[in-house]
């Protein structure tokens, strides 16, 4: 089943975006079972969500295919969105699933993974602490996107709950796959919000959701 998570990267045609969406296979159901990225209770079916896949540009300056698992609903206006980010030739370091649900030891170990569906609290601010807040994050509905969590962090009074992200606390320097005006409008077309925009000490500059919390 760990198979099926970690096919690897396929390139697609230089200058062409793809995309499709498909339901959750029976091998990719069970691996979020077995991972506890789904559950009983969860706010979302497993029949409600869909797997997104995805032609991105790398940090390597090359096209790949990326996927993620996202609410049904969301899968359409989504692909125009990375058909926009494919345009603008926003790199993505990591968007595969086997990055976000496959064996810990597996997974990349500078933690910059973009990724959709996980049912979970929302995650509280730095500046509070704490591993939940008691309400379902939008993760959990398929209707949220984080982008490069290293290039764009969660932070909040000064902090960072990544220590490895502190350097790109600073907005004001463009690095490259930071979020740029463009990558938010891009968002902003299908009706999502930006993590960046809350008011407040906390921003999280990797999130866009449906409702922009």
């Amino acid at each position: 089943m760990i198979g099926v998570l970690a096919l690897p990267a396929v390139l697609f045609a230089l200058g062409s975006f793809q995309s499709s969406a498909t339901p959750l296979s029976e091998p990719v159901r069970a691996e979020l079972r077995a991972g506890g990225f789904w559950h009983q209770g969860c706010p979302v079916g497993l029949s409600d969500l869909r797997v997104l896949t995805v032609s991105h540009w790398g940090f390597d300056g090359r096209a790949h295919t990326g996927r993620l698992i996202v609410n049904q609903s969301a899968a359409g206006p989504l692909a125009r969105v990375f058909r926009q980010l494919y345009r603008l030739h926003f790199p993505i370091r990591h968007l595969r699933l086997a990055d976000v649900y496959g064996p810990s030891r597996d997974r990349p170990q500078d933690g910059d993974v973009s990724g959709s569906f996980e049912c979970r609290q929302a995650v509280p601010s730095p500046c509070t602490g704490g591993s939940g807040t008691g309400t379902w994050s939008m993760h959990a509905y398929g209707l949220a996107v984080d982008l490069n969590p290293v290039e764009n962090p969660y932070v909040g009074c000064g902090q960072s709950r990544d220590p490895a992200a502190q350097r790109y606390r600073d907005r004001s320097e463009h690095r490259r796959g930071m979020v740029t005006r463009r990558v938010i409008e891009a968002f902003r077309a299908i009706g999502w919000g930006w993590g960046g925009a809350w008011t407040g000490n906390t921003k999280d500059y990797m999130h866009f959701s449906s409702t922009g919390h």
